[in-house]
């Protein structure tokens, strides 16, 4: 019998909410996060929107810590320490060895090495900052979760861009059902805010110029975000041993790759990573109530997701609710997936589905429920969350009420 996994706890921060509850009431509210873009260089840049966080929560990091991190890594730690109260997991009270770090992230520490660009190649200084390297690996969220919160279990970072989230998530699940810890802390992060990056993907011509507006048939882009998301997830012979609040179950997951395009979807792919997950989870399509969308508010992207839905759950997607929560919290890329995490297990507890914003103009190739505008109360029992990042790498969750 495959070993059950559960959430104990979540975690997050964005331009949406300094915490998990503000996000999910925000999410509630169709509250959009996209404002213009306040960093101190923006120069030649001709997209200037994004969804910001405005400021961080009061915290009380060892400065001796904080000097290391960079921005990614600074939001998962906050993250996970949130998450980790909620679960009643304080440090030195478990099993150490036990309970491990897995945290995704689409890109690095960018404005690490932008800081250090600047310094060598405009001032002229002889050398970067001592920290720059440890700040910019893709694995320092996860080793910063690790230290802060003293997690000695599996600690590590995974990257596939805008799934990284999802496949931190599916990369616990199976440590789990392994058997090689009873905790992990898993979730994504990311802080692409920073000039370079912005011009990076400026180039890219996907970002919009306006707002995000998923499956609308006047969407133009996607729109950048910052933030983090963690959940604690749990085995469930030890979560109910210590007696913790179960907030729902990850039942399951799906991965695959489109083994085509570095930026354009397939069908097949996203297809085939849904079927996974309904397989791994023990569900047929019928069971899914809400799906938590990818939902850019690119137009192939959306058109691709919407046949992909079609695909595997024939009628049944007419009367499912689907909505793209990127709408209001931007793409944090790597961070996407853990918040959205958050709208997913929200749905579930409360019985609402969250709105897709911005929506104005139907897309006769977006034919689904994408609950416009407002949220929806509903019968919300099982949830899929899907994340299709470039390069075709596919991955999807499965998360039901706990019974």
């Amino acid at each position: 019998m495959t070993e059950r996994v559960v959430v104990t706890g979540m975690g997050g921060i964005s331009s949406i909410g300094k915490n998990a509850p503000e996000i999910w009431q925000s999410m509630r509210e169709g509250k959009c996060g996209i404002s213009p873009l306040d960093i101190p260089d923006k120069r030649d840049l001709k997209v200037v929107m994004a969804a910001q966080i405005a400021e961080l929560p009061e915290h009380d990091l060892d400065r001796r810590k904080t000097v290391t991190m960079g921005r990614f890594a600074l939001l998962a730690t906050l993250a996970a320490g949130e998450a980790l109260a909620q679960a009643g997991l304080e440090p030195g009270a478990m099993n150490a060895e036990r309970m491990g770090a897995v945290i995704g992230t689409g890109v690095y520490g960018g404005d690490a090495m932008e800081t250090a660009y600047w310094a060598i190649f405009i001032e002229k200084k002889k050398r970067a900052d001592i920290f720059t390297v440890p700040k910019a690996m893709p694995s320092s969220p996860a080793v910063h979760v690790s230290m802060v919160h003293g997690l000695k279990g599996p600690v590590f970072g995974v990257t596939s861009a805008c799934s990284s989230s999802n496949h931190a998530f599916s990369t616990a699940l199976d440590l789990l059902r392994a058997g090689r810890a009873d905790v992990i802390v898993a979730g994504g992060t990311d802080a692409p805010l920073s000039y370079g990056t912005m011009k990076a993907w400026e180039s890219m011509r996907i970002l919009s110029k306006g707002t995000c507006r998923p499956f609308s048939a006047d969407r133009d882009g996607l729109v950048l975000g910052d933030g983090a998301g963690v959940l604690v997830l749990e085995r469930l012979d030890h979560a109910q041993k210590r007696g913790a609040t179960i907030l729902a179950e990850l039942a399951g997951s799906g991965m695959s790759g489109d083994a085509s395009d570095i930026v354009a979807p397939t069908l097949e792919g996203p297809v085939s990573a849904i079927r996974a997950c309904l397989a791994d989870a023990g569900l047929i399509p019928e069971d899914v109530d809400y799906i938590n969308a990818h939902g850019t508010a690119t137009s192939g992207n959306d058109k691709t997701e919407t046949q992909a839905i079609r695909t595997v759950f024939g009628k049944h997607a007419d009367i499912l609710s689907v909505s793209s929560t990127k709408s209001m919290h931007g793409h944090c890329l790597g961070a996407s997936g853990a918040l959205e995490a958050i709208a997913c297990i929200g749905a579930i507890r409360e019985g609402i589905v969250p709105p897709t914003v911005n929506y104005s103009e139907p897309d006769p190739e977006c034919d689904l429920d994408v609950t416009p505008n407002v949220a929806r109360e509903r019968k919300v029992d099982t949830v899929i969350s899907n994340s299709f990042a470039f390069g075709g790498a596919n991955a999807v969750l499965a998360f039901r009420k706990f019974q």
